[in-house]
């Protein structure tokens, strides 16, 4: 979207201290673009991340940015009362604009905001031990905990029904109706698989219609990835990318970090045979998440831990697959077939969960 000289001039309309010496492109996102900015001041250098909002996905960035900056400050203030000295570390912090603002408009209508960059942590992309499973569920379970009393009004529902799996496989189903891009045939396999699968989308709905599950603000793309893993210590210190932080069920979160976590391989591996839950993995994250959020779920939310898993992981699955279809409109691609090999490795991920249910209700009984 953006080259250095462009990501210089964005640089000069923050409130950045120093001398700008470089950008580079930073992070693995499917939808935003994100550099990695570096100010020289006071002969020190000093990162900073900006990312250009991508006004295709999210259509009302200046709405989106208010919820961004109510979060962030509201994660502050708790961690302040709570004696935590690191606040930096634990929450993004927004950098404002030179004009004050907590975002810019550049001259082409594009959004951009900034953030102070975390040095000596990381995140990953793929899972490597039970510890970073534990620490990234405990870290979102924090998160969920600490937004719990986020005062009125509502957030923004950023994207509209993001995680409403009904809309999701009726979207499908259109997709494979219309076929724009000539490519049912192919997809024939994974078409069969979903729609086989319709009777799941309702189940967390229905439960939240009938008052059985609350809304609460949740992350809603809980992705490994998306948490920041101290380099010294292992632990998760930080939830980035909050551009999803809206109303939602407690269970998206947690399924959706199942659905990265216990997976072993790239979400777009192509040999199928190294698809399969770790069933060590979820019970590392069963732990990490009932640590943090196990004070505040109710019955009905504990009770769903499993099911979340393949709903969430299936739901992925048919957002990629209806993409594929429409011509990959949405997610970016690198290779032809991408987002076809992207559903395959999910819907992979739901026959594995459906294996190994009963071993997972175990696990999570065993927690408490």
């Amino acid at each position: 979207m953006s080259n250095k000289a462009d990501i210089r001039e964005v640089a000069n309309l923050f409130n950045l201290p120093g001398a700008f010496v470089a950008a580079i492109p930073y992070g693995s996102g499917h939808i935003n673009d994100t550099f990695r900015v570096t100010m020289l001041d006071h002969d020190k250098d000093v990162r900073y991340i900006i990312q250009w909002i991508n006004h295709h996905v999210f259509t009302q960035p200046v709405a989106l940015m208010a919820n961004v900056d109510r979060v962030t400050r509201h994660l502050h203030k708790k961690l302040q009362a709570a004696g935590i000295s690191d606040t930096s570390r634990r929450a993004l912090s927004l950098v404002p604009a030179r004009s004050g603002a907590n975002h810019i408009v550049d001259a082409g209508g594009n959004t951009w905001r900034c953030f102070k960059a975390i040095e000596g942590a990381r995140s990953y992309d793929q899972i490597e031990h039970p510890r970073q499973a534990y620490e990234a569920a405990r870290a979102f379970g924090e998160f969920q905990k600490l937004l719990s009393d986020l005062p009125a009004p509502r957030l923004l529902d950023t994207i509209p029904n993001f995680h409403h799996t009904r809309c999701r496989f009726d979207a499908l189903r259109d997709a494979i109706q219309q076929d724009i891009a000539h490519r049912a045939a192919p997809a024939q396999p994974e078409i069969e698989f979903a729609l086989a699968r319709e009777a799941m989308v309702d189940v967390l709905l229905d439960a939240h219609a009938r008052g059985e599950i609350p809304e609460r603000v949740t992350h809603n793309d809980t992705k490994l990835n998306n948490v920041l893993i101290d380099d010294a210590t292992g632990e998760g210190v930080c939830v980035i990318d909050l551009d999803t932080v809206m109303p939602g069920l407690t269970l998206y979160d947690f399924g959706d970090l199942c659905r990265t976590a216990t997976c072993p391989t790239a979400e777009d591996e192509k040999d199928l045979a190294k698809v399969e839950m770790l069933p060590e993995m979820f019970e590392a994250l069963v732990r990490g998440y009932l640590a943090s959020a196990g004070g505040f779920l109710c019955p009905a939310e504990r009770a769903q831990l499993v099911f979340s898993a393949r709903l969430i992981t299936f739901e992925i699955g048919i957002r990629f697959l209806a993409d594929y279809l429409q011509g990959d409109s949405y997610f970016k691609t690198h290779r032809p077939g991408h987002n076809l090999d992207r559903a395959r490795v999910q819907f992979k991920m739901v026959a594995s969960f459906e294996q190994n249910e009963q071993r997972m209700d175990g696990i999570v009984r065993a927690a408490g």
